[in-house]
């Protein structure tokens, strides 16, 4: 089982990035999958989640109404939509799968994680 987490890179502040995260090994039926992310000497934080039938989403305070997740069941493939990027995203992006709710928003519940992608927002 592998996700593969994409789509990172270096941005100006007020600029956008798509994040992918492609499922192999096996489909994520019943899973919740979301975003999370971990910025130099932090923990690793909640950003994102979404249900399987793409029907509700989660998301942090401070992404709201700048960040959109999606999924495409079809393709095995989560997205996430950053818009209006600030300094303070800047962070290695990780996915992950889980069956759990999407109002958590802990790691532990997550059973499956990506190897992640840097995301860095210039001033």
């Amino acid at each position: 089982v592998q996700l593969q987490a994409s789509g990172g890179g270096l941005v100006q502040a007020g600029g956008s990035l798509r994040l992918s995260c492609a499922a192999s090994g096996r489909t994520f039926d019943n899973y919740v999958m979301g975003w999370f992310r971990q910025a130099p000497g932090k923990e690793r934080g909640f950003v994102a989640a979404i249900n399987w039938l793409g029907s509700s989403t989660n998301y942090l305070d401070s992404v709201k109404g700048r960040f959109t997740i999606s999924r495409d069941n079809a393709k095995n493939t989560v997205y996430l939509q950053m818009n209006s990027l600030k300094l303070e995203d800047t962070a290695v992006y990780y996915c992950a799968a889980g069956r759990t709710l999407v109002r958590s928003t802990t790691t532990e519940v997550y059973d499956y994680w990506g190897q992640g992608t840097q995301v860095t927002v210039s001033s």
